[in-house]
């Protein structure tokens, strides 16, 4: 369900990937120092861009230093890192501890028993350190595997569920921009899980596995309905986002927001045009 809050590296200005990519490795980085090689990998784009974000609000000075790793073992990879970072590696692990917890209970899956066993210890001293948003993930999550095991159909429900927990996550400090904060998450968490749904929707077609769009996908005007769907939660989270002080990496954060969390999206068109093109190259003359 992650991985699509992400930038649009050809929009972007060579000074700000470079630093982007030094918010990513910054949090790559911190996973590895407080939850070793298996926290690094729960790494995601959307704590990187939670990263960026609350650094920016929070005018939070990162330290700038290089190292190699595991994928850049020859040249050095400039990496940032504060206060943000490890709240964003902590929140990292406790989302992936329990995503990992919901397969093996539903699904029964050995790599969702493996994580849990593994992740375990470590989610239980996050959740003693932020018990708030500890309580909102696992509240959300286990309202929205009721909701799949009943096979809702009701996606601004099931989407309300992961808007919830993502407007819990982004609230760093219950403050004044709290409540802006709450707002701007709440409809990106929507965004996220619609996107998701879209995006999993021929797959879980096929499998018989649970999606909130199957029934939607049955009537005329499915994929304007989901457009209009997307359009209005990412609108909805811009707005919120704009009354935030955020200066710094403003371009970078305005690059994500408007532009790269639809290149799943434009992929998935992209897709079927190909494969409507090629459906008509079959038809007989």
């Amino acid at each position: 369900m992650f991985g699509y809050v992400k930038i649009d590296e050809p929009e972007l200005k060579v000074k700000d990937w470079k630093k982007y990519k030094a918010y990513y490795c910054g949090l790559c980085r911190t996973l590895k120092e407080r939850h070793g090689s298996l926290g690094q990998m729960t790494l995601t784009y959307d704590m990187t861009f939670a990263v960026i974000l609350l650094t920016s609000l929070y005018e939070s000075e990162a330290k700038l230093s290089a190292y190699r790793c595991k994928v850049h073992p020859v040249r050095k990879q400039n990496v940032l890192q504060n206060e943000i970072t490890e709240y964003a590696a902590d929140m990292n692990v406790l989302l992936a501890y329990y995503h990992m917890k919901d397969d093996w209970e539903d699904e029964r899956k050995a790599g969702g028993f493996a994580g849990v066993h593994v992740l375990k210890g470590k989610a239980e001293k996050i959740a003693f350190l932020y018990p708030r948003q500890s309580r909102a993930v696992e509240k959300e999550l286990s309202e929205l595997s009721a909701c799949e095991k009943n096979g809702c159909t009701d996606i601004d429900r099931t989407a309300g569920c992961f808007g919830r927990l993502m407007s819990e996550l982004l609230v760093y400090r219950e403050d004044m921009w709290e409540e802006r904060l709450r707002k701007m998450a709440f409809f990106l968490g929507k965004f996220i899980y619609i996107m998701d749904a879209y995006d999993d929707l021929e797959k879980d077609l096929k499998t018989g596995s649970y999606n909130p769009l199957k029934e939607l996908s049955q009537n005329e005007g499915y994929e304007t309905k989901c457009r209009e769907m997307l359009c209005m939660m990412i609108a909805e989270c811009t707005a919120s986002f704009e009354t935030l002080p955020c200066l710094l990496d403003v371009d970078i954060l305005r690059n994500i927001l408007y532009d790269g969390v639809w290149s799943r999206y434009r992929k998935i068109q992209e897709q079927k045009k190909k494969s409507e093109e090629g459906k008509h190259d079959e038809k007989p003359l």
